[in-house]
């Protein structure tokens, strides 16, 4: 099998989730504007793509070993376009809700449904780089939605960007249900209870209790700052105010994780190779994500340079977060391996929505700025917050280090 059969189809589906979490950073702002929306209402609204994407996470990974991703692929791509769709024409802000828990139904498995093909298509020593391959495609979504997509709304408006991706996510289901191949029924299928059970042992093992809170803290800081609150962040903190600057350093951020994803690929797979556990690739950008939380609370970078290298490290170390699903995936047997994502995914995500409405709660205690920003103090608190939060996983994941030997069995 080949990449571009099996894989590439399947990111393209990513690459529209990427899209959808990094779209609202750029037009957040707008959607205050026209929909009258305080940093909670705004914090909910992406907020809530994160709790229909975590919702789904389960039922997704349990159908994928059961039926393959190319036909759930298939028909969830239909859904996102719907989803889509309805927010592109949404009347108020409820219907624009309804929209994004369409949308991130359809979503749902743009991750995990690649790791499961990588995972029951290519040898144990290539799923690294062929998820990290996988991941870059993903992260393009995530940079069209910056910068390409700031100069393209003067012309067809925030509405026009919802109903583009619409548009793409039709294309991307007709794609998967072409190119990739069929999964192997198994001889004996089993009841669905007995499936469904499998996920209990998942969430008992000691190698997901003990490392994955932290895989979760990793993806789920970049799920939040991209996916809506690192545009307000640069406006009100870092002073930029032109929608363009911002979009650019939105654009380097994206790059970062466009670049960290296949890299961090490649990397987890060397390293692996020359006898390093899978996660020390993992371990490394948590560090260094802890750290740049700490700078951005405390010294904030200035010039649109700094800032673009400092919100593109901060991507780079997040993108790490798939590839330590893959790390963590090697415990268990191939036919759970959905499961296993899908498990990771639904734990991180539900933090994910934790963040992103907890930090518009942290905003809102302190008054608007007369523009209709949020008081640097709250970022920094929030900021704080969260740098603790990854400290104390980091705490943890140590400890679980000294008694789970995290490696393949």
């Amino acid at each position: 099998m080949s990449f571009a059969r099996v894989t590439l189809p399947l990111a393209a589906l990513n690459f529209l989730n990427q899209a959808s979490r990094a779209l609202l950073a750029v037009i957040g702002p707008a959607l205050a504007l026209e929909f009258s929306l305080s940093a909670g209402d705004l914090g909910l609204l992406a907020a809530v793509l994160f709790a229909a994407y975590a919702a789904t996470q389960l039922p997704a990974g349990l159908a994928l070993d059961l039926w393959g991703a190319r036909r759930v692929q298939a028909v969830l791509a239909l859904v996102a376009a719907c989803g889509f769709a309805l927010s592109a024409l949404a009347p108020s802000w409820g219907w624009l809700m309804l929209g994004r828990v369409m949308t991130g139904i359809g979503v749902a498995a743009g991750l995990t449904a690649m790791l499961q093909a990588n995972a029951r298509w290519f040898p144990r020593e290539r799923v690294a780089a062929m998820t990290g391959s996988g991941l870059l495609v993903g992260a393009l979504g995530g940079m069209m939605a910056t910068l390409p997509l700031s100069l393209l709304l003067p012309a067809i408006g925030w509405r026009g960007g919802f109903g583009l991706l619409a548009g793409l996510a039709v294309l991307v289901s007709a794609w998967i249900a072409l190119a990739v191949p069929e999964a192997p029924r198994p001889a004996t299928r089993k009841p669905l209870w007995t499936e469904v059970r499998a996920f209990g042992p998942i969430f008992r093992h000691p190698a997901f209790r003990g490392f994955v809170p932290a895989i979760c803290v990793l993806s789920g800081l970049s799920f939040t700052w991209q996916g809506l609150w690192a545009g307000p962040w640069l406006r009100d903190v870092a002073g930029l105010e032109a929608e363009a600057a911002r979009a650019t350093v939105l654009l380097a951020y994206a790059a970062g994780m466009a670049g960290g994803s296949f890299a961090m690929g490649h990397v987890a797979s060397a390293v692996q190779g020359r006898g390093w556990p899978p996660l020390a690739v993992g371990f490394a950008a948590m560090g260094v994500q802890l750290a740049l939380q700490l700078v951005f609370a405390l010294a904030p970078p200035s010039g649109l340079a700094g800032l673009a290298l400092a919100w593109g490290m901060f991507a780079l170390a997040a993108s790490a977060g798939p590839i330590s699903y893959a790390a963590i995936g090697q415990r268990f047997p191939t036919e759970l391996a959905g499961r296993v994502a899908t498990a990771i995914n639904a734990s991180m995500l539900v933090l994910a929505f934790a963040l992103q409405a907890g930090i518009g709660r942290v905003l809102d205690l302190w008054p608007r700025l007369p523009g209709g920003g949020w008081d640097p103090a709250g970022y920094r608190a929030a900021l704080l917050g969260t740098a603790a939060l990854q400290a104390a996983a980091l705490i943890w994941a140590w400890r679980a280090s000294r008694q789970v030997r995290i490696s393949a069995p």
